[in-house]
């Protein structure tokens, strides 16, 4: 929010400095980002006319200028390119000094006399415009001090202001707390109703609900619009960062910026009537005032004008107002309007067509209900003290039950004291909250205080004491160390937490990334993860329009990102959540709405490509592959005590038989915890990728769930080791042979080593050899050799007829 300091002071007298006044703001949360002075240093600026205007005759781009400064005629030589008879512009007098540090005195220029220089308004220090002279209207007195027919000298102030503090959109609101804070006083807002001179009147229709509680509008006939926005008015928009466009326009930029509620005029000679407010159809067009044909919907509310087949939108309400209905020079006859809309039907509704405006800005954070009318008579006076016309009757359409009212809220005394840690005295609490336009009412243990209706921020007895705390002083409550005895909360021992798994990631040589959960919904087509997905109904752009189904899109793109910068070996990892929507099967369903609600999940994922170690001289270079992943997998899972199995598998994002779902194994108990391998070339030249990519994801959850250890005795028998080696297809898996092998075996099987695998010489193409190690041993008694020959025929017979192997001599 910009704003003039002068302009701020009329609402609020207060004989505080610019420095002390920059202070106060920032002290009491309306955080100063910039003051601009403004006019300084004008002593000896004057207004003046020019004359005539006649050629140097020894330069072309030089005039020789008469100007009358009021108390006589001056010579004046001045290059700038609007210098003209007629025109009246700022004349720096000879004795001058201008705020760059000129000193203005009589001088020649090629062979002509001058006495003084007229000014830009860079020149000033008014404005950034240095292409030509200041050009001031045509009825300034000449003679007349430039500082005081400017309202000089001033400041442009911009604060920043946090979302809820809505209230502060206005100069008038921001005068609230500044004379609050400098104990000064809110001169009053004398708006007197302006009486209708003429029956002419437009009828209201409100059909859009909460969403629109209130409207309100008024036809003035009769305008000048030609005539010119005063100065003052027109230097106040300037300074407060809105260039003046034309009289009607101003005017309701002006009423804005001073009160905070945004208003529209439209031609009342384009509508025919009656004026009706309603949410917006499907495929409805209309044309903005900046010429975008805007396609709404019915999340729009729309402003139309007539009825049945012939009823059009005009203006979109509460964001824009409509082309065809503008009001231009021509416009004789005007209609206002001025309404509140509430910020739910606001919110989100500019970003959608790609516009941000002043009225939308305000009307998402919300606008006090109580101000359209006020607005409208302000707006009237402006209007006919300006540009004349004839007013007709203030026609208000309103939903008293939908309008939102202001609640009281207690103020205790106990929980102020608690809470700032000292005690405000209660004179101070009262002055406070009064001079910020709270209704207060004393009793006997605090205070039952009713917020205006612009306070929208006010809600809660927290509120109350936020107010008191910024307004007192921060710097006023006591820095006071916080007592009592923290209570210890022990880490269970039933699951790994998730600052072990990124040490323990970490310590394989992998990087942490961490991405927005927001991604692009070309993203999750790619990696054909769009199901489920959950739209954003207020994106922060349309690249970040979905949540997220996976991690591996945003780390596969941080890896190429990496990749492309020229490291040739990149391991990165990350912890994080993914979502389902309702339509995925996964959602929760909300006990008060009865409607499925997304479900998170925290996931680990991790992305690898380039070499599979760091370069170094003892061991040769190989790129990484599936089994070097697995085994980064295998050791995260061994600090929880977990068993996982790979299966094959063939997600769409997946290479063909490079690919494998990972199971997790506790005794008799399988979960499938994600998916493990390399990724679909196809995939890989979409996503510009020159090397493979070797990834993992998986629920977290279940994989750090770790069992409780339990102390236990050791069998005291011995146990026996059968080593068996199988000729099987190549494409037979080993974890499916794993499978059979603990099914044949039963419960005295104890371990199960693979340690050879061999193709070649004596091995048929298209075959492998396998050769395992069985480990038996049982708890009570010691197996006799034919206890174990019937175990290893068992599986021996098992293998051959699951998966057609034949026992190796």
């Amino acid at each position: 929010m910009k704003f003039s300091e002068n302009w701020l002071r009329q609402h609020v007298p207060t004989a505080a400095t610019r420095e002390q006044l920059a202070a106060t703001l920032t002290a009491i949360g309306l955080e100063v980002e910039e003051v601009t002075a403004l006019g300084a240093a004008l002593d000896g600026v004057v207004v003046a006319r020019i004359v005539s205007a006649d050629k140097h005759p020894e330069a072309d781009r030089l005039q020789v200028c008469q100007v009358d400064t009021g108390a006589g005629m001056v010579q004046i030589v001045c290059g700038a390119p609007n210098a003209r008879a007629g025109l009246v512009a700022p004349l720096a007098t000879v004795g001058a000094t201008l705020p760059g540090g000129i000193a203005i005195k009589a001088a020649k220029l090629r062979g002509v006399e001058s006495f003084g220089m007229l000014c830009s308004a860079k020149e000033l220090g008014i404005d950034a415009d240095a292409s030509g002279l200041l050009e001031l209207p045509a009825d300034a007195v000449a003679g007349t001090a430039l500082a005081q027919y400017l309202g000089l000298p001033d400041a442009s102030i911009e604060i920043k202001l946090t979302p809820n503090r809505a209230d502060c959109f206005s100069v008038r609101g921001i005068a609230f707390d500044v004379a609050a804070a400098t104990g000064s006083a809110v001169a009053a807002l004398d708006i007197a109703p302006v009486p209708a001179v003429t029956d002419s009147a437009l009828h209201v229709e409100l059909s859009a609900g909460a969403d629109v509680p209130r409207y309100c509008g008024r036809v003035i006939e009769g305008v000048d619009a030609t005539a010119p926005t005063p100065v003052w008015m027109a230097e106040r928009l300037r300074r407060s960062g809105v260039r003046p466009v034309s009289l009607l326009v101003d005017i309701t930029q002006y009423v804005m910026l001073d009160l905070g509620q945004p208003m529209h005029a439209f031609d009342r000679d384009t509508l025919s009537g009656p004026v009706g407010v309603r949410h917006a159809r499907a495929g409805e067009v209309t044309k903005l005032l900046n010429g975008q044909d805007a396609s709404l919907d019915e999340q729009f509310i729309a402003i139309t004008d007539g009825e049945g087949a012939a009823q059009r939108v005009i203006a979109l309400g509460g964001i824009m107002g409509g082309f065809d209905s503008r009001v231009t020079d021509a416009t004789r006859n005007v209609f206002l309007e001025a309404a509140h809309f509430a910020p739910a039907a606001i919110i989100g509704r500019g970003r959608k067509l790609g516009l941000h405006t002043d009225a939308g800005h305000r009307f998402e954070r919300g606008v006090d209900p109580e101000l359209p009318r006020t607005a409208i008579e302000y707006a009237t006076r402006l209007i006919l003290d300006i540009a004349g016309g004839t007013p007709g009757p203030v026609v208000e359409s309103a939903l008293p039950d939908h309008l939102p009212h202001p609640l009281p809220v207690v103020l205790r005394r106990a929980r102020l004291a608690r809470v700032l840690g000292l005690n405000v005295a209660d004179a101070d609490v009262e002055r406070i909250l009064q001079a910020l336009g709270l209704t207060v009412e004393r009793s006997d243990d605090g205070w039952r205080v009713t917020p205006p209706s612009r306070r929208f921020d006010i809600a809660i007895e927290e509120d109350l004491i936020e107010e008191i705390a910024r307004i007192h002083g921060y710097d006023a409550i006591p820095t006071t160390l916080p007592g009592g005895a923290a209570r210890l909360i022990a880490p269970t021992e039933t699951r790994v937490d998730s600052a072990t798994v990124r040490r323990q990631l970490a310590a394989r040589d992998y990087l942490e990334a961490i991405n927005y959960a927001f991604v692009d919904a070309a993203w999750l087509q790619l990696w054909q993860a769009e199901a489920g997905a959950v739209p954003l109904a207020n994106p922060l752009s349309a690249e970040l329009g979905f949540m997220r189904t996976m991690l591996l899109p945003g780390l596969v793109a941080a890896l190429g990102r990496n990749a492309s910068r020229q490291q040739d070996r990149v391991r990165l990892f990350e912890l994080g959540n993914v979502f389902a929507g309702r339509d995925s099967g996964f959602g929760i369903r909300d006990s008060q709405t009865q409607s499925l609600a997304p479900v998170e999940t925290q996931r680990v994922a991790a992305a690898v490509c380039g070499s599979a170690r760091a370069e170094q001289w003892a061991v040769a270079s190989a790129p990484v592959g599936f089994h070097d992943l697995r085994g980064d997998l295998d050791s995260l899972a061994i600090s929880a005590g977990a068993q996982l199995e790979y299966r094959p598998s063939q997600p769409a994002w997946a290479h063909p038989g490079r690919s494998a779902d990972v199971y997790r194994i506790d005794g008799g108990r399988e979960q499938r915890l994600g998916w493990i391998g390399q990724l679909h070339p196809r995939l890989q030249r979409a996503l510009d990728l020159d090397q493979d990519v070797i990834a993992f994801e998986l629920d977290l959850a279940p994989l750090v769930e770790r069992a409780i250890p339990k102390a236990g005795a050791q069998s005291k028998y011995p146990s026996v080791r059968r080593d068996r080696a199988f000729i099987v297809a190549d494409s037979v898996p080993w974890a499916a042979i794993q499978a059979t092998v603990k099914a044949a075996a039963g419960p005295i099987l104890r371990e199960l080593v693979l340690f050879d695998r061999y193709q070649g010489k004596g091995v048929e193409t298209g075959f492998k050899s396998l050769a395992m190690g069985l480990i038996v041993q049982d708890e009570s008694r010691t197996l006799t050799d034919r206890d174990v020959d019937a175990v290893v025929a068992e599986v021996t017979a098992a293998v051959e007829r699951e998966h057609g192997a034949k026992l190796r001599a």
